[in-house]
């Protein structure tokens, strides 16, 4: 086990490259299952999610070779993926416990094998994240669904074919499950209430490099034309809009100035306009978006939404960042009923944060002060890192495993613009 030991107060300034989206990765590397022909996925990120697929995905009969990325490298880093044969179409409990997005296989295999049985799937303990919209999607589109002794069971013998499928609320995984399966059926698939998150748009945009027919992603509707069969591309995996959010966020903190390095204005917009309210001067640059401090930190109010609202993914760290803002913010999470389990561990190091039902209101303090902490959860982990990059003395995160999911080479990505962290042994 290990711990990141940070000791706060410097001031953050430089560059940081943004590596490859872990929520847009996820979803690309089961487009491989669809076709017989190699896929190749650049800009990679090394992330533990990242391993614990590729061992899924090794389990059900697809080879993988990794290139780029050595000799210390942060971009660069591409794996082939190769699924000439699906050798197994169970997903064991086992490995699928470890991930939630082990469950957008389902989609894949069904599409292809014409079954799949996969177990329910596990993740953060951040709230109820049902799958009901998952199986009800391919159902609409002639897939059987069976439940039993925890896994799921789909089927499909005569293959799947085109219908229309109306989400009652937005789904990132939904969407994305439905998108691969949906490219195999026969005849056109019209998804209603779609996710607009740019990892949806960028998985369509692999899909249709393999010879998918799918427009309007990135919008509500979504077209689908079924196609007999797909093949093999190149495809380059987008920056990560939550680790350029969470630099950003130790950029105004620490009353720095960094460089997010290929990071894309529009995927994070929401944020940025926050960051802007709170005391940020924002810009887009030819490589990247800068983000530093005008000196002054300034209380906000967010209501965590679908894209192109704010992000839940980014309502952690903005606690942080609120903990030590002027005045009072109100944060009102409004997708998961459980994300404020970092709430006791950012008062451990002094915040002052009051929650009621879905809606957290934090004062602002003059200073944190460092302490042991404990993480709960990915996002949550990183909130307790920005904290400790202010906070006197030294803050001890634990349970890295969460971050490691998430954000690839944190310690070193933020040394190299300034801060005072290291890795160390419990």
């Amino acid at each position: 086990m290990e711990k990141l030991v940070i000791r706060g107060g410097k001031k953050l300034e430089g560059t940081i490259p943004i590596s490859g989206a872990k929520n847009a990765a996820l979803p690309l590397m089961c487009t491989p299952l669809l076709t017989d022909e190699p896929v190749t996925l650049t800009n990679l990120p090394r992330l533990a999610d990242i391993s614990t697929l590729s061992d899924l995905l090794n389990h059900l009969g697809v080879t993988i070779t990794i290139e780029g990325g050595k000799g210390g490298k942060i971009r660069g880093r591409s794996l082939t993926f190769s699924a000439g044969n699906i050798a197994d179409t169970v997903a064991p409990y086992d490995m699928v416990r470890k991930m939630r997005a082990s469950i957008l296989v389902l989609g894949p295999l069904v599409a292809r094998a014409g079954e799949a049985i996969v177990s329910l799937p596990g993740g953060c303990a951040i709230g109820n994240r049902p799958i009901d919209l998952h199986l009800k999607a391919l159902e609409a589109i002639g897939a059987k669904i069976e439940l039993e002794n925890g896994y799921v069971r789909a089927s499909a013998p005569e293959g799947l074919k085109g219908g229309t499928v109306r989400f009652p609320f937005v789904s990132v995984g939904a969407t994305e499950n439905i998108l691969m399966a949906a490219a195999l059926a026969k005849g056109t698939t019209i998804i209603e209430n779609a996710a607009r998150e740019p990892e949806i748009a960028d998985l369509a945009k692999c899909l249709n490099a393999m010879g998918a027919k799918i427009t309007g992603a990135g919008h509500e509707t979504i077209t689908v034309e079924g196609v007999e069969k797909l093949h093999g591309c190149t495809h380059d995996v987008i920056p990560d809009r939550v680790e350029a959010g969470s630099y950003a966020v130790a950029a105004l903190m620490t009353r720095g100035n960094i460089l997010l390095e290929g990071a894309k204005a529009e995927h994070m917009q929401a944020a940025l306009d926050v960051l802007t309210e709170a005391g940020a001067i924002v810009s887009e640059e030819e490589n990247g978006v800068r983000v530093k401090s005008n000196g002054h930190l300034g209380g906000f109010n967010i209501v965590t939404q679908p894209f192109p609202g704010f992000p839940t993914d980014m309502q952690a760290q903005f606690m942080a960042l609120a903990a030590v803002s002027d005045g009072a913010s109100v944060i009102n999470e409004a997708i998961f009923e459980n994300r404020y389990m970092h709430v006791p561990e950012l008062s451990r190091l002094g915040a002052d944060i009051t929650v009621s039902g879905s809606s957290a209101t934090v004062r602002g303090v003059d200073k944190l002060v460092g302490a042991p902490v404990m993480a709960t959860d990915l996002r949550a982990s990183m909130s307790l890192a920005l904290a400790g990059l202010v906070a006197e003395g030294e803050t001890h995160v634990n349970r890295l495993y969460h971050l490691d999911r998430g954000y690839e080479r944190l310690e070193e990505k933020l040394r190299q613009v300034g801060a005072d962290i290291e890795r160390v042994p419990t």
